[in-house]
């Protein structure tokens, strides 16, 4: 998603490109406050906080509250920036596929319904893909826990 990024992807998906800026940049305003910056990343999609039980953002703010974790946090979206993106790219080239069945959810009203064909996307990196659009944003278990859970036990039955 890094090389295909157009704008409406690039604000949508801002904290990507917040994250990876060296350290400790990031980190220093995360933990400066911590439950503004999950509540703005998290409030900041088409359902906005509504999805959320308030004990499930209490965990993610005491979670990320504690030492370390804003760094670890920033590290991951560090490596999809960067080594992620040489292996993917060995991946692609060497003709590497995953062999087994993917079933794959994005949200109907999501960035990336709007900006990818996610089918084709996957398609690129396995061989036997499936999936849909759910009838939610971006946090499909906490807006379509219901549809979410049918597909699922379907494909692994």
């Amino acid at each position: 998603m890094y090389r295909q990024t157009n704008e409406a992807f690039a604000r949508a998906y801002w904290h990507w490109f917040f994250l990876i800026q060296p350290s400790p940049m990031p980190e220093r305003l995360i933990e400066s406050s911590p439950g503004d910056y999950i509540r703005d990343v998290m409030g900041n999609r088409s359902a906005g906080m509504a999805p959320f039980d308030p004990r499930a953002v209490a965990e993610y703010v005491r979670c990320l509250s504690r030492a370390g974790a804003a760094h670890g946090l920033c590290e991951d979206y560090r490596a999809s920036a960067s080594i992620d993106l040489v292996h993917d790219l060995e991946s692609l080239n060497s003709g590497l596929k995953i062999h087994h069945p993917l079933k794959v959810f994005w949200g109907l009203e999501g960035v990336i319904q709007k900006c990818f064909d996610p089918l084709r996307e996957w398609q690129q990196v396995a061989h036997q893909v499936s999936g849909a659009a759910l009838p939610c944003g971006h946090y499909i278990p906490e807006e379509a826990p219901h549809e979410l859970l049918k597909e699922c036990k379907t494909f692994f039955q």
